[in-house]
């Protein structure tokens, strides 16, 4: 992934609104699970919660609660689901992390595989304790938080060096969230790692971008920066990290603002995504790093799955429908790359990678179609495509394959 692109239209004017946030019966799950619950009431829009939900990111405790049940029954798909993240090596209690004190991804000497492997491992071991109530499996993922954070000072390289602190960033804060409260986990030391090794880079990212021209950089760098400040917001109970994400979301200057990543609306609910006259991979990619984005706030009490008219919801049914093997309609895409914002345009919607299996669709499938009662014919087909999920070391071993954590069947399904 290289750069991102921009759209050189204005802005459509704002529609959305702070939604529903849960429905009664998740909640009550939640609540009777013993996750504890942010403050819905008295707040505004765009703002963090008074008290932040843990566990709140991927999965509240609700979530688990229900997959741990489902699974103990023998019910599909959630058992189909359990049967694919035990069957992954990553997921093995016996997982020995590998860290180390400096990451480099992009340029000489890369090593960052080292990291997205034992942030799979953290979190596949994580799972396996929660659903399956193993111990080995918590102890293995605690080892392997520990290590890190105890170990880890710097993440470097070229421009790629952002696209590591902001996708992993997000997940190994998901991680260490799982295992909140766990005995023998430093959250503390894990909690400064995160604000002073990914946070900064993050942060830089989305306020310099690498220094280029605004529309330079693909929106999954800013999705993926996005998450992970929102991630460790949430994982430190700092509410102006949680803000800065949110408010990136709606109004940011880059390519990840909602407006930005969704630059056209097709009639029959269709909305063209940022990096789909590029390639597909990197536009399902998109579908996991905003997925991620919503998810999380959504588990916080705020809406973004539904913020502007849905507008997401569009781009995951356009995104789905095209690598279903179906036709869009494609509007001409313009942006600046560079320092110098040199122009480039996309004409057509490219079939590069179309049809490439990322574990993104459960998760959204899940909230639109089943918690949200909304008709998303092509994100159900496509999520029943490829379900049951696998996580980090079902997809490949490269990097792509690491971009989402996955098992959105077994921790999604209702």
């Amino acid at each position: 992934m290289s750069r991102t692109s921009p759209h050189r239209h204005l802005p459509t004017p704002e529609l959305s609104r702070r939604g529903l946030l849960r429905t009664a019966g998740g909640l009550t799950a939640a609540l009777a699970a013993g996750g504890s619950t942010a403050v819905l009431t008295g707040s505004t829009a765009g703002a963090a919660p008074a008290t932040f939900t843990h566990p709140g990111m991927l999965h509240n405790a609700g979530d688990i609660n229900r997959a741990k049940v489902r699974v103990a029954a023998g019910d599909d798909p959630w058992l189909s689901g359990w049967r694919r993240l035990t069957a992954n090596g990553r997921s093995q209690s016996t997982w020995t992390p590998r860290a180390t004190a400096t990451v480099i991804r992009g340029g000489d000497g890369q090593n960052y595989p080292q990291l997205y492997n034992d942030i799979a491992a953290a979190y596949q071991n994580a799972l396996r304790w929660h659903v399956g109530g193993t111990r080995d499996n918590a102890d293995c993922a605690v080892r392997i938080l520990n290590a890190w954070s105890s170990t880890l000072t710097t993440i470097t390289g070229n421009a790629d060096r952002f696209l590591a602190a902001g996708i992993y960033g997000w997940q190994f804060a998901n991680a260490a969230e799982l295992m909140r409260g766990y005995p023998g986990f430093d959250l503390g030391r894990f909690q400064n790692m995160m604000r002073d090794v990914f946070y900064p880079l993050n942060n830089q990212f989305l306020t310099q971008h690498n220094g280029a021209c605004i529309t330079n950089y693909w929106a999954n760098w800013d999705l993926c920066n996005v998450a992970s400040v929102l991630a460790i917001g949430i994982l430190c109970d700092d509410g102006a990290k949680y803000d800065q994400a949110v408010n990136y979301f709606k109004n940011g200057a880059g390519n990840g603002a909602i407006r930005k990543a969704v630059p056209f609306l097709h009639p029959d609910n269709l909305g063209q995504w940022q990096e789909s006259g590029r390639d597909q991979g990197h536009t399902v990619m998109g579908m996991g790093q905003m997925g991620a984005i919503c998810e999380m706030a959504w588990n916080q009490g705020e809406d973004l799955y539904g913020y502007d008219g849905n507008r997401f919801m569009k781009a995951a049914q356009y995104v789905a429908k095209y690598n279903l093997g179906e036709t869009v309609p494609f509007t001409k895409y313009t942006w600046g790359t560079g320092v110098n914002c040199d122009y480039r345009e996309h004409t057509v919607i490219s079939d590069a990678s179309r049809g490439q299996v990322r574990p993104v669709w459960a998760m959204l499938d899940s909230h639109y179609r089943r918690r949200r009662n909304l008709a998303v014919p092509y994100l159900q087909r496509i999520a029943q495509s490829v379900h049951p999920e696998g996580g980090g070391g079902d997809y490949g071993s490269t990097s792509g394959g690491y971009d989402q954590l996955g098992f959105g069947t077994l921790m999604y399904a209702k």
